[in-house]
């Protein structure tokens, strides 16, 4: 049976993971894999510390999605994949990468996995997070301090010059490929509850 791709889109820190969260949660007796958009961002190995910092992390251009287009379409083949994982801290990917089996349901998260129409084409199910903006910030500000080792200042120049523009840009206007939209800023169980029952229906049938 060939695998169910969900591609789950948002802006940085709308609460995507919250949402592959209570999907995986809803649907314990089913495998699933979820993989990040996130450590497809291309090697920089040949750049200095300084020069990885300035890489714009919000435009297409910073993700290998030659790579990332290839490794799904292996998993729709039924084949394994070596997943690279990337290290913001370091500002590059890791040397180790991670084995992965096709499963039954693949879920790709990223806040950019709707702007690609390659990625789209795989996809049966699209979904797009939506979250107030001031939401949004105050999430990345407190997880980029805590997690990746940011300073309060780096944070909010990164937002203003790269994060917010990259938004309105590409991130955004890439919710109108969604078969669902999201809103996160209070409950969304119904929402959840839809798509649950919309991934049983697909399997099902298969």
């Amino acid at each position: 049976m060939k695998p169910i791709i969900i591609a789950i889109a948002g802006g940085s820190a709308s609460g995507k993971s919250s949402v592959v969260n209570e999907i995986v949660s809803s649907l314990k007796s089913i495998d699933i894999t979820v993989i990040c958009h996130d450590d497809y961002y291309k090697d920089q190995s040949h750049l200095n510390m300084e020069e990885r910092i300035k890489t714009n992390y919000d435009h297409p251009s910073s993700l290998d999605n030659d790579l990332f287009v290839s490794h799904l379409q292996a998993l729709l083949n039924n084949q394994q994949i070596n997943k690279p994982e990337y290290d913001f801290v370091t500002h590059n990917r890791k040397n180790e990468t991670v084995c992965i089996k096709p499963t039954k349901v693949i879920i790709i998260e990223g806040i950019l996995v709707l702007e690609e129409k390659k990625i789209r084409d795989l996809a049966d199910i699209k979904i797009f997070v939506k979250c107030d903006e001031d939401i949004r910030f105050i999430r990345r500000l407190k997880r980029d301090i805590e997690e990746r080792g940011r300073s309060m200042d780096n944070v909010i120049s990164q937002y203003l010059t790269t994060v917010k523009p990259m938004f309105n840009k590409y991130i955004n206007p890439s919710s109108r490929h969604a078969d669902i939209i999201i809103p996160n800023d209070n409950k969304h169980d119904v929402a959840v509850d839809f798509l649950i029952a919309k991934i049983k229906d697909i399997l099902n049938n298969n």
